[in-house]
């Protein structure tokens, strides 16, 4: 029966796409004298509501050229826009704001896919260690977080100081490849303050304590509450999970409505890095909220965590607050 109502479900949207969503668009230019594209534009204001409807219509079109619009060079993209008006016969002269509009809008589009491509080779290339630009960053993100620590040498369990698992940090990169230390050395370098922090309470071990000294009992009820929830967790590790979240919501393009309004036009790496320094705080004080036994529930807060970030990026007017500084980051509602 469900498997029936599968079906029929599936039937009826098809027919809403193919037959009556085509006739209400006939009916709308008509009555406006706009084509689907014009009324898009002139009805939402930029950013991820307007560029996702104009994403969605160029997808769904019948013509080819409106369906490659979405894969252009960015180079291509205004001769593109130049060909869209010519074929939707739209004079440039008495609708110059249309031709801005559709500009911004598809440079986002064929940017997020640049983005994607990007990222997704960063993530590819594995850590090598017979790389001097990749033990070049490993040692500056060594000196970022322990400045006043000298390293004793490659290898060393110094390096779980920071929060790897073993002696040679190179192991802990495979999942997310060169991508996690761009973002960690990243953080490390462009919010030193906030990541320091980080890691200092991340070293903290966890403890519940019903006893206080006598000089606490006059501070906040906050601050009492977070001496009773100390962190412990691998920073590095957690750093490169994290990495790991930031990837599945730019590939599953959940993070479009993020990078459509915080990005003027084409969304690139800096935008990427950003949104990761912005979870690894949010992730922190999720951490604390959770007040988790032990790092074994990691994978559960992890998932939880997630979960919530998805449920604000549904929202077309959500944005990650667009500051590198993780101390100021924040969700902000446009």
């Amino acid at each position: 029966m469900k498997h029936f109502l599968r079906v029929v479900t599936q039937f009826f949207v098809f027919l809403y796409c193919k037959c009556l969503w085509r006739g209400l668009k006939f009916v709308a230019r008509k009555f406006t004298g706009r084509c689907e594209l014009q009324r898009i534009c002139y009805n939402n204001k930029h950013g991820a509501r307007r560029t996702l409807k104009i994403e969605s219509s160029l997808r769904y079109s019948k013509n080819e050229l409106l369906q490659s619009a979405l894969s252009v060079h960015p180079d291509k993209v205004e001769k593109t826009i130049d060909d869209i008006m010519a074929l939707k016969k739209i004079n440039p002269d008495t609708n110059p704001q249309l031709g801005i509009s559709l500009q911004a809008s598809l440079l986002q589009i064929v940017g997020y896919r640049s983005l994607v491509a990007e990222v997704e080779k960063l993530r590819r290339e594995p850590y090598d260690c017979e790389n001097p630009e990749h033990e070049e960053m490993l040692m500056k993100l060594w000196k970022e977080l322990r400045p006043d620590t000298p390293l004793t040498g490659r290898i060393s369990k110094q390096w779980c100081e920071i929060g790897f698992q073993g002696s040679d940090p190179k192991t802990d990169f495979r999942g997310m490849g060169l991508l996690g230390l761009h973002n960690l050395l990243y953080f490390a370098e462009h919010d030193k303050a906030t990541a320091l922090q980080m890691l200092h309470d991340s070293l903290q071990p966890k403890h519940k304590s019903t006893h206080r000294k006598p000089s606490e009992v006059n501070k906040p009820e906050w601050e009492q509450k977070n001496l009773d929830k100390a962190i412990g967790y691998s920073f590095a590790i957690v750093g490169i999970n994290i990495t790991d979240l930031a990837y599945s919501l730019l590939v599953s393009g959940a993070l479009k409505t993020h990078l459509y309004n915080v990005a003027p036009e084409m969304p690139i790496l800096l935008h990427f890095q950003q949104t990761f320094c912005y979870l690894m705080q949010e992730f922190h004080r999720f951490w604390i909220e959770e007040d988790p036994s032990d790092i074994m529930e990691f994978n559960r807060v992890r998932s939880k965590f997630h979960r919530r970030i998805l449920r604000q990026l549904k929202n077309p007017d959500m944005a990650l607050c667009p500051h590198f500084s993780a101390s100021d980051l924040h969700l902000v509602n446009l």
